[in-house]
């Protein structure tokens, strides 16, 4: 018990002697004509009986409900000045407020307040030498109110506590969502920087390449080559750049981080693959439409990988088809590829395979007649799942 708690219990059970001691001194609240027994020393010790032990309320209520309603009995027996048992009134409202501080049965309690209300009234019938109408009426109606105003403030404070604690259960589940979605978009970040810095480094490699082996002979082409490494280096590490800083901010929409590139992006990716030596054909089928963000991406990031693939184990050219259907987004990458060299397994076709599952797609990849192919097809409606 804290010291808070305990001043106020003291001033609860000082509050309740005085007002007592009053009521008594004055020859009780009711009828001042009455032949009642003045208030001397045995008449305050009832009175501090009846008041003190409420210092106890918080530990023993159903104990000091017992002993305030005893020494009320004796008081009301003893025919001292009549007047509400202050005392247990207040003992059975702490009794209803915090019932299971008692450690009893419910039966118990209850058989308790009942065996102490019937004393109460008996005793006030032995006083009064009568009928006791009031006693009875007035205890119904005091004890039951203190029981039932402490029963309710009680169950107001339970729907209170309850409240919070659903509070706190929504803001730690927002949290979680939170730090589910940020590492969800992490991990989006994580595989584009794979996607954009795999691709740039294949294609520096077959550029350097050239470039070493045209060097004396075509000077013109070498420098054509270089050129190229020099733009994609450049456009790789601003990529690189903005997806670092996003990782470092905590997925901080302050950032700016440009979204990674969709389909119309195409040409570009194209031409750079024509200028490292890989003959691509583009060819689209339907009509062009809006696409989701999360397939835009995706279409593009599988078609950058097969083209890297080609570049790197095909034989010079590449045949890619876009198809708009009714309902899904169709990509297909050939290329002329001996099945030896052709890729089987690796992060590139891992990466396209999740990509394409995440959106609820399907893909396929192998060597066929001398041909590598990629298929995959993208759903419409089934893009990524919403991210805050």
């Amino acid at each position: 018990m804290t010291r808070r708690e305990l001043l106020a219990d003291a001033g609860i059970a000082a509050g309740v002697l005085a007002l007592s001691l009053a009521i008594l001194a004055a020859g009780g609240a009711g009828d001042s004509e009455t032949d009642s027994r003045s208030l001397d020393a045995l008449g305050v010790a009832l009175a501090a009986l009846g008041s003190l032990p409420l210092l106890a309320r918080r530990r023993a209520p159903l104990a000091v409900f017992a002993v305030t309603a005893t020494a009320a009995v004796l008081l009301t027996a003893l025919d001292y000045p009549p007047g509400p048992p202050l005392g247990p009134t207040v003992a059975l409202f702490f009794l209803g407020l915090h019932p299971a501080a008692t450690r009893a049965r419910p039966l118990l309690t209850a058989g308790t307040v009942a065996g102490f209300y019937a004393l109460h009234v008996a005793a006030a019938g032995i006083a009064q030498d009568e009928f006791p109408l009031v006693p009875l009426l007035a205890g119904a109606l005091v004890w039951g109110g203190a029981w039932v105003i402490g029963d309710r403030l009680r169950q107001r404070r339970g729907r209170m506590a309850e409240l919070e604690e659903r509070a706190l259960r929504a803001e730690r589940e927002t949290e979680r969502e939170r730090r589910l979605a940020a590492a969800e978009e992490r991990t989006r970040i994580a595989r584009d920087l794979h996607d954009s810095a795999g691709h740039a480094i294949n294609v520096i490699l077959v550029q350097a390449g050239a470039a070493r082996l045209l060097q004396d002979q075509d000077p013109t082409r070498t420098r054509v080559a270089l050129e190229t490494i020099e733009d994609v280096a450049r456009e790789t590490v601003g990529e690189i750049d903005q997806l670092v800083r996003a990782l470092r901010e905590d997925g901080s929409a302050e950032a700016g981080v440009e979204p990674p590139p969709g389909l119309a992006a195409l040409d570009a990716l194209a031409e750079r693959h024509r200028a490292s030596g890989l003959a691509v054909d583009v060819r689209v089928e339907g009509d062009r439409r809006a696409l989701a963000p999360g397939v835009d991406r995706a279409a593009y990031r599988i078609l950058q990988e097969a083209l890297t693939n080609a570049a790197r184990h095909g034989r010079g050219n590449a045949d890619v088809e876009i198809a708009y259907g009714a309902d899904a987004l169709e990509l297909t990458v050939a290329n002329p590829s001996s099945g030896s060299a052709a890729p089987t397994h690796g992060h590139g076709l891992v990466g396209m395979r999740e990509r394409t599952a995440l959106l609820g797609g399907s893909f396929e990849a192998g060597a066929a007649a001398g041909r590598f192919r990629v298929r995959a097809r993208l759903p419409y409606s089934s893009g990524e799942r919403e991210r805050p």
